[in-house]
């Protein structure tokens, strides 16, 4: 599995131009905001949700340093994305993410790339697997904080009591996202 990795940002005379594509699915829009397209690039995802583009973009640190462009291309991440959509459950298990946080956010976003689809784990079974076993809390924290849902899977945490807990884009998509990666049969989008 792909490591996640730290956006970092330097001063250049160039403005990073991130790419916006939306994937149809039954519960909305997946919108997945991209940069790396340059040459000698690899694309990685940067931020990725169940809304809008403008939704999203408002949440991307430092987008003032970079532009948002409309685009049906999103190069070897279309491929794979709508694999994930159509029933490949691991077809995003390695792109490239970046996304920017903490050690321990790092540490707990790797742990939800690590679950696989169809599996869950609770909050406190997450933190268990990090250099800080009893917060609990931060683990919850830095789930809220994720950029790139799907794509680190947030939604395969769960209350310790089983329940579904809380998810950004609501909880009729993490029951979605949940189903979507249970059934053995799909219907296409």
């Amino acid at each position: 599995m792909a490591a996640t990795t730290a956006q970092t940002t330097t001063a250049t005379n160039t403005t990073t131009t991130v790419r916006a594509k939306s994937f149809a699915t039954p519960v909305g829009p997946l919108t997945v905001l991209a940069n790396g397209f340059g040459a000698g690039e690899t694309p990685a995802v940067i931020a990725a949700g169940f809304c809008a583009a403008a939704d999203l973009w408002d949440r991307v640190p430092n987008a003032e340093a970079m532009e948002l462009t409309d685009s049906d291309d999103l190069g070897p991440l279309d491929g794979p994305i709508t694999d994930y959509l159509t029933g490949d459950l691991t077809a995003i298990d390695d792109l490239p993410i970046a996304q920017a946080g903490t050690a321990l956010q790092q540490e707990v976003w790797q742990g939800l790339r690590d679950i696989p689809a169809g599996q869950t784990r609770t909050y406190t079974q997450l933190a268990g697997t990090t250099s800080k076993p009893n917060a609990v809390r931060a683990v919850g924290s830095a789930c809220g904080r994720n950029l790139v849902a799907p794509f680190v899977p947030c939604h395969r945490a769960l209350r310790s009591d089983g329940s579904l807990g809380g998810y950004y884009y609501g909880l009729d998509v993490k029951r979605w996202l949940l189903d979507h990666e249970s059934d053995t049969a799909r219907l296409p989008l």
